[in-house]
This record gives C-alpha cells, sequence and structure tokens, in this order.
C-alpha cells in the first residue's frame, strides 16, 4: 500500500478555447512579438499621431497651410530614406508579423463574449483593414496623378477630387477609424506586455485614456475631412494652373509657390 505522503498523479487540465493571455513567448518568437509591440509604438504609431493630429490637420487652416504642410515634409534632408526605414519597413513588418499572429490565434468572440475578447477580435480586424487603407492612401497619393513632392500646391485639390466621390470619402472614413483604434488600443496592449502599467485599477484607468484618445484621433480626423469637403473643389486645368471649379477662376499655377485661394 502507498504511504499516505505519496503524491497523487496530476490530472492534465482542459484549457477552453478562446484568446490566450497575454504571454511573453520564447526565443525567436519573443524577440520578434516584442519587435511588433514596440514597431507599433516607434516608428509606426508616431508617424500615425503626426500625420492625423499634425499634417492633416493643417488642412483645417485651409489649402495655403496644407500645402505649406507637403513642402515641408517633402523637403526634409535624406526623406527618402526617413520614409523607408521610418515608416514603410516597419509598417511592413508589423502589418506582416500582425497577420501571422491573427492567424495563429483563436478568438472566440461567439463562445467567449468578455470584452477583452471583442477587443482582441477588433484589433486584428482594425489592423488588417488600416494596412488595405494605407497601402491604397499611399499608391494614390504617392504613384497616381501629380506628383505632390514636386508639385505639393496641388495636393489639396488632389485629396478634395476623392474625398468629394462618396465610396472614397466612405473609405476614408472607415480608414481613419480603423487606423485610430488600432493605435489607440495597441497603446494600452505595449504598456500591458511591457509592464509598464500593471495592476487591474491601474490598467482600467489607462485603457479610459486610450479610448478618450482614440475619440480625439477620429474627431481630428474627421474635421480634417470636413474641411476637404468644404471648401470649393479645386481642378487643374490643361496648363497646370490651380482653377477654382465653384467659380472657374485661375488661383496659382503648380510648382510656382503661389497660394490657392
Amino acid at each position: 500500500m502507498a504511504s499516505a505522503s505519496s503524491a497523487a498523479p496530476a490530472v492534465p487540465k482542459t484549457l477552453a478555447h478562446g484568446v490566450a493571455p497575454l504571454r511573453a513567448g520564447q526565443g525567436t518568437s519573443f524577440l520578434l512579438r516584442r519587435l511588433h509591440s514596440l514597431s507599433g509604438i516607434v516608428p509606426v504609431g508616431a508617424f500615425l499621431f503626426e500625420h492625423i493630429l499634425v499634417s492633416n490637420s493643417t488642412a483645417i487652416s485651409g489649402p495655403d497651410a496644407y500645402a505649406s504642410q507637403v513642402r515641408f515634409l517633402a523637403n526634409l534632408p535624406l526623406v527618402f530614406f526617413l520614409e523607408l526605414f521610418g515608416i514603410w519597413l516597419p509598417i511592413l513588418f508589423h502589418a506582416g508579423y500582425g497577420f501571422y499572429i491573427w492567424y495563429r490565434g483563436d478568438g472566440n468572440t461567439v463562445a467567449y463574449p468578455w470584452s477583452g475578447n471583442w477587443m482582441y477580435t477588433a484589433q486584428r480586424w482594425t489592423g488588417g483593414i488600416a494596412f488595405v487603407y494605407i497601402v491604397w492612401h499611399v499608391t494614390t497619393m504617392r504613384f497616381l496623378g501629380a506628383d505632390l513632392h514636386a508639385d505639393p500646391i496641388l495636393s489639396f485639390g488632389k485629396v478634395q477630387h476623392e474625398v468629394f466621390q462618396a465610396p472614397y470619402f466612405l473609405f476614408y472614413i472607415v480608414g481613419l477609424v480603423a487606423a485610430s483604434w488600432h493605435f489607440a488600443y495597441g497603446v494600452w496592449l505595449f504598456s500591458a506586455k511591457w509592464g509598464i502599467v500593471s495592476g487591474d485599477k491601474a490598467q482600467k484607468r489607462l485603457l479610459r485614456l486610450c479610448l478618450a484618445f482614440f475619440l480625439v484621433l477620429c474627431g481630428a480626423g474627421f474635421a480634417t475631412l470636413y474641411s476637404f469637403r468644404s471648401r470649393p473643389l479645386q481642378d487643374v486645368g490643361a496648363n497646370g494652373t490651380i482653377v477654382d471649379s465653384s467659380r472657374g477662376v485661375s488661383a496659382g499655377k503648380a510648382g510656382d509657390g503661389r497660394p490657392v485661394r
């Protein structure tokens, strides 16, 4: 007979499927997950912050201010390498590994309708939508039509011609909301994963701040879109002259530095 002090064999526990808790991973997985988390804040998140709250918001002040901001960004030293290593490659890595995490995930919002589960799912979907929107937006703004680095004065009118079309305008709204949520909730995830904020109460307070940040990003984006939609539609004539379509008068020439009224 076994002695009373003998330990009973451990019975394996059955784990329910759902969203796994935050985990550090091991080896290469640990490093990639940390880089993925960090890249979502710096530089991708920093770029999104600047793009929505600084550069795009200058459109609220009108075409002149918006063109000046585009001209400033286009004339930054080594702008090609700044964009390549500070924006595009980090976005590709963050999106690519994010899709991999999504593929390996096991979310189940139907069987487990917890708020954290829904937020996890929203984080995955908004990331995918934001990536598609960014690819489309960069393609149309940088590689199709007028070269805004060469003629920043055309920038306001070029955006207008997209947001004045209902399907594109709706896509702008969807992309804005998706990118804003993904970044704002990503700040909370980053703080939790890296141990910056610990404890239930502290994390709940931070979550409320991140949700408020999400509303600030959306509010600034909506105000910017309203500015593009509320001003007279500008057009580009055959000779490169910027034309106010509502009045049919010349307001400057592309590349000459004259303001667009």
